[in-house]
């Protein structure tokens, strides 16, 4: 299981929480250290829509001058900002067993490890 994020993001915590308190072994890609992988994050917005992935709640995207915002139509514009600002990253988003979850949801991650998903 490989979980990306950013180590002092709070959501991020929580679910790596989870995940240890479950027992589940899971590698941490920290963007900040390691950075954002284009491959990656066209899988992600294949997935989940350009929307979903690009966190337009936080910090980094209110930061963004609107001409930034105003820029990102596009799953090519959305996933060059994200590269760019990988704060700007929705987390966590977790890949385990051919499942990808995107943020956290306890009930969802929950499920998840119930039906051997997870880990």
């Amino acid at each position: 299981m490989i979980v990306y994020g950013i180590k002092n993001c709070d959501t991020v915590k929580k679910a790596r929480a989870f995940l240890d308190g479950a027992g589940v072994a899971y590698i941490f890609h920290d963007y900040k250290k390691d950075g954002a992988d284009a491959e990656k994050l066209t899988q992600f917005v294949e997935a989940f829509g350009w929307e979903q992935v690009l966190n337009r709640r936080g910090t980094t995207w209110r930061k963004l001058p609107d001409e930034v915002q105003d820029a990102v139509k596009d799953n090519a514009s959305a996933i060059a900002l994200m590269l760019e600002h990988p704060s700007a990253i929705k987390r966590p988003i977790a890949e385990a067993k051919g499942r990808t979850l995107l943020g956290y949801d306890p009930v969802a991650w929950e499920m998840a490890l119930e039906m051997g998903e997870l880990g």
